[in-house]
């Protein structure tokens, strides 16, 4: 991996891109207000299981699919891709943040690359003609932009991760400490996974843990909460 590919994937995978995700906890939320994630150890176990089934069978091996299909140009199967990611995501605030988030981040990066596909993806999203799920958007970038599929994939992962331990830093709360801790021991496993994810196993698509989604779809409905999904 050279340094532009290094610095392009950076870019992408910066949590400062005005995309939102940080309003997101996936479902966390209702867990911390029912006391099952209340401390370091629940917060670990929690993100654990979410990288190894929802990111891994899901969001990742759309990502996948999709930094695959975009050498091809073809727009049909990028779309295909994109419409099996929307309807993977059965709860309906999880199924719009990632519609959401997937149209913020080719939104940021529309016209930066004179790619014929993503500005075509970006009419198309514009035009509520695809979801643009965020996974889908992520894969076709990471292509376009010239970083390596494993580093892409790498970085997916680590975001997601990433992402979680921050919203448990304040929802448990926790202590940024051990927000780090945390992070730091999941490195093995984001490289395990990301490894795994390159080569996509369409049979397995899909699978994910119920109790997340019906955790998601509690959220929908809490007394109180931050977070928007």
């Amino acid at each position: 991996m050279n340094n532009l590919s290094l610095l392009r994937l950076l870019h992408l995978c910066d949590p400062a891109l005005p995309i939102g995700s940080f309003a997101h906890s996936a479902g966390l939320e209702t867990y911390v207000q029912r006391g099952i994630v209340r401390d370091k150890q629940s917060v670990n176990e929690f993100i654990v299981q979410q990288l190894s089934y929802n990111v891994m069978y899901n969001d990742a091996a759309f990502a996948s699919l999709a930094y695959d299909a975009t050498p091809e140009k073809n727009l049909c199967t990028l779309f295909q891709y994109d419409e099996q990611c929307n309807a993977a995501k059965i709860p309906s605030e999880i199924r719009k943040a990632g519609s959401l988030l997937g149209k913020r981040l080719l939104k940021s990066f529309a016209g930066l690359y004179s790619d014929e596909l993503t500005n075509r993806f970006w009419e198309a999203a514009m035009k509520n003609e695809t979801p643009a799920q965020f996974p889908v958007v992520f894969g076709m970038l990471a292509c376009v932009s010239g970083i390596p599929k494993s580093e892409a994939l790498t970085g997916f992962f680590y975001n997601a991760a990433a992402a979680m331990v921050t919203n448990a830093v304040k929802l448990v709360p926790l202590g940024q400490r051990e927000g780090q801790e945390i992070l730091f021991s999941l490195l093995d496993l984001i490289h395990t996974l990301a490894n795994d994810a390159l080569h996509t196993d369409s049979a397995m698509i899909g699978l994910s843990c119920a109790g997340f989604d019906v955790r998601c779809m509690q959220h929908e409905r809490l007394y109180s909460r931050l977070y928007m999904s």
